[in-house]
């Protein structure tokens, strides 16, 4: 089971590409995995500022070659997609990459 360092290395690796394909500027990880809770199961909660608006079907695009390059199911969320009530807790926990 991969951890947030072997995660960290893997997504820095390819931050240019995140940035040139898929729009990505920001990318930080929260749930599970940041607080080390993480199970065989569990997913990868990807928090992403995109560097310009994009569309759903993008978001899509990008969060399937994030679970392809990490080989876990990533659940992606842009930051301002983040519900309200739970913003707070989020962005204390987030670890950016």
């Amino acid at each position: 089971m991969k951890n947030v360092e072997d995660i960290e290395k893997i997504i820095e690796k390819e931050k240019e590409e995140l940035l040139r394909e898929y729009k990505i500027k920001n990318i930080g990880i929260f749930g599970s995995y940041a607080k080390n809770t993480a199970k065989e199961k569990s997913d990868i909660d990807l928090i992403v500022e995109f560097e310009e608006p994009v569309s759903l079907l993008g978001v899509i695009k990008a969060e399937n070659y994030l679970t392809e390059l990490l080989g876990i199911r990533v659940d992606l969320v842009p930051k301002e997609d983040i519900r309200k009530e739970l913003k707070e807790t989020i962005l204390k926990e987030v670890i950016y990459i």
